[in-house]
Order: C-alpha cells, then sequence, then structure tokens
C-alpha cells in the first residue's frame, strides 16, 4: 500500500521525467531543422555560426535567472512557466526570414531553454531528497531518449515536406499542453526552505567555493561532450576515410552509449557511490576517447566512441546532484552555477577543437578532451561534503 505521500513522490518523478523529456524532444526539433531554418533565413554557415552564439548566450542568462527564481518562489512554479516558454519560443526559428529576426528568435529560445534546464534540475534534487536515494542520472537519460525522438519525428516530417514553422509550430502547442497538463504533479516547495532562500537572496549569499569547483568539473566533461557531438562524425569521415553513412555511427554509438549508461547510472551510483562513478567513468571516458583517437580500423574507433559516452554517461548527473544538495535552500542557484558554465563548455567544445585542427592532425586534438576527463578523475573527491544529505550518505 501507499501512502498519499508516496504517491504524491511517485506521481512528482513522472512529471521530472516529462519535463525531462519534453526538453529534449523541443532541442531535438531545432536542431533537426537547422538546416531548414538556414535556408529559409537565407544565411550562409558561417552567420549560422555566429548566431548560435546567441542561443547560448540566452541559455546562459535564463540559466542565471532561474535558479534563484526556483529557490524563492518554487520549482512547482518556475519550471511550468518556462516549460511553456521554451515550448512556445520554439515556433520563431521557424518564422525567421532575415537573419536578425532569426537572432532574436534563438536569443528568446535560448532563454527559454536555460530556464526549463536549470528549473527542472532544481525540481529533479528535491524529488531525490524524497526518494533519499540516487535518481537525478535516469532524469538526464530521458533528456537523451527525448532528443532520439525529435530526430525520428523531425525526419519524418521533413520527408513528408512539411513546412519548418508548421512543424516547429505544432511541436509548439503540444509542448504548452505538456507543460500544464503535468503542473499539478509537481512537489509543493517547502515554506521554511522558501523562506530561508528568500533571506539567502535579500542577504546575497555567496556562492560556495566549492559550488564553483563543480561548476569547473561541468565545464571540462560537458566540453568533452561537446567535442563528440560536433567531431566524431567528422573524425571517422575525414581521418579514417569512412563513408558518411558509417561516420554518422561515431556519435549514434557515443549517444546511445550515453543514454544506456545514465540509464543504470542511478543503480550503480547507490551501490558504489558518486565519487566512484564519477572517478572511474572519467577514467574510462580518456580511455575510450584515446582508443578512438589512436585507432586505424573503423569499427575500433566506433568502440572507443560507445565507450567514451559509456564513461561520461554517468559523470555530470552527479556534478548536478552534489552542487543542489550543497545547500537545499540555495540548490536552484547553485545548480544555475553548474548548468551555467557547463553549457558553455558544451558550447567551447568545437571552439577550441577547431583552431587545434590547424596545428595537429583532428584525431590528436582529442587529447585535450581526454586530459580533462583525467583531472575530473583526480578531483573527484569533491562531490564528497561535510553537509552530505542522506542521499549521499546511503549512495557512499
Amino acid at each position: 500500500m501507499f501512502t498519499n505521500m508516496d504517491r504524491s513522490l511517485r506521481a512528482a518523478r513522472l512529471a521530472t521525467f516529462v519535463y525531462f523529456g519534453l526538453n529534449g524532444f523541443l532541442m531535438g526539433m531545432w536542431i533537426v531543422h537547422i538546416p531548414a531554418v538556414e535556408e529559409r533565413a537565407g544565411i550562409s554557415h558561417a552567420v549560422l555560426g555566429w548566431l548560435l552564439l546567441l542561443l547560448g548566450a540566452g541559455a546562459f542568462v535564463g540559466m542565471q535567472l532561474a535558479g534563484p527564481l526556483a529557490d524563492r518562489a518554487g520549482a512547482r512554479v518556475v519550471v511550468p512557466v518556462s516549460a511553456v516558454l521554451c515550448s512556445a519560443t520554439l515556433l520563431l526559428p521557424g518564422l525567421a526570414s532575415e537573419s536578425w529576426t532569426l537572432g532574436a528568435a534563438l536569443l528568446v529560445f535560448g532563454f527559454g531553454n536555460g530556464c526549463l534546464d536549470v528549473s527542472m534540475n532544481a525540481h529533479a534534487v528535491q524529488v531525490e531528497c524524497g526518494y533519499r536515494r540516487p535518481v537525478m542520472s535516469a532524469f538526464h537519460a530521458t533528456f537523451s531518449i527525448g532528443g532520439v525522438l525529435a530526430a525520428l519525428a523531425g525526419a519524418r516530417t521533413l520527408g513528408w515536406g512539411w513546412n519548418p514553422a508548421v512543424t516547429l509550430g505544432a511541436v509548439a502547442a503540444l509542448g504548452v499542453v505538456v507543460a500544464v497538463l503535468f503542473t499539478p504533479a509537481l512537489l509543493c516547495p517547502d515554506p521554511v526552505q522558501g523562506s530561508r532562500a528568500s533571506e539567502a537572496v535579500g542577504s546575497r549569499r555567496r556562492t560556495p567555493r566549492r559550488v564553483w569547483l563543480l561548476a569547473g568539473l561541468a565545464l571540462a566533461l560537458m566540453l568533452c561532450e561537446g567535442v563528440a557531438n560536433d567531431w566524431s562524425v567528422l573524425h571517422l569521415r575525414e581521418v579514417l576515410g569512412a563513408s558518411e553513412a558509417t561516420a554518422a555511427l561515431a556519435y549514434g554509438a557515443f549517444a546511445t552509449a550515453m543514454t544506456a549508461g545514465r540509464l543504470l547510472a542511478d543503480r550503480v551510483t547507490a551501490r558504489v557511490g558518486p565519487v566512484a562513478v564519477l572517478r572511474y567513468g572519467a577514467v574510462a571516458a580518456a580511455f575510450g576517447l584515446t582508443v578512438a583517437a589512436l585507432s586505424p580500423w573503423t569499427p575500433l574507433a566506433l568502440a572507443g566512441w560507445a565507450v567514451f559516452g559509456l564513461g561520461l554517461s554517468g559523470c555530470v548527473p552527479q556534478i548536478f546532484s552534489a552542487a543542489g544538495h550543497a545547500d537545499v535552500d540555495a540548490a536552484g542557484a547553485n545548480v544555475s552555477r553548474v548548468a551555467g558554465l557547463g553549457y558553455l563548455g558544451m558550447l567551447a567544445g568545437p571552439a577550441v577543437i577547431g583552431p587545434l585542427t590547424q596545428l595537429v592532425p583532428l584525431n590528436l586534438t582529442f587529447f585535450l578532451p581526454v586530459a580533462l576527463c583525467l583531472v575530473a578523475a583526480v578531483t573527484a573527491g569533491l562531490l564528497c561534503s561535510e553537509r552530505a544529505t542522506p542521499v549521499a550518505a546511503e549512495a557512499r
């Protein structure tokens, strides 16, 4: 028999899965339609690259605003509002017909995405506190699954010749409905915690040094993720001479292994603890990328990219969880710091590797993310804290 509290917590967990999946689906639909949007706006790849920085800038600002707001008003308020904003603004890039309108659309859409990203992670911390065991990684896996579903749906609608504005508009409407529908299942904020959070905002409490160090770890590891997202396919195509179809499997191997790893990571974390997951996961990621970089054979390189994704899969969720539990009264603000720097790392991956290819071959540039993974492994002890929550304590 489940008590009312148990049912409420289970409903909140389900709702959190939905919002993570929705966020991944919205971002995936945008990514799938980038070529069509670029063509409609009549811009070059170079201009698109600069405009994508506006998406990142909007997301970063949204993250920094939504975190403290979630602490003060409660994730139950901020999550659905952010989801509605992120969903509704997905339509705007599909309507853009010039570079400046596309830039403005991406800035607003990025802002909504940043708000949703941080607020849903803050709510995930609340749910994890209620369960008193690790559940964060599975939420991040749902985000990845949402992206996969978006790729399938977007490929189908593009194959039918649908106008991007029509497709993105339909997805936007669906997202708004989902965001509103699952609002009642979210956890209500603790009045005492909300009061303390308001006092903290009023007194401008400084972010703990440990949280900034965790944010630095997130930046390093999400930079590694960004490298896989943007360079894995080119690696097989340009370095190993694989066909376009075969080269595409590099990212597929990475993404599939990462999603599978995140579905399993919570159980592993409960057994061995978050420090071990981060330390050995980062070492495995470094090993996998080293194999991929040095392999002269395509199958071995694909295996290397898969091990890279599997190793990274549980790392970032542990950092988000540790930041949120570092101070439950400021969970949103702390998560916003980690997510913000992590997002910058994701964007920095392509920007850092590109110039390095002017100095060394592409596969050798991968030793930069290898080094970052090893740094993360050495500093994994940052996840431990004297103020460990019951979740962290039971997972050790």
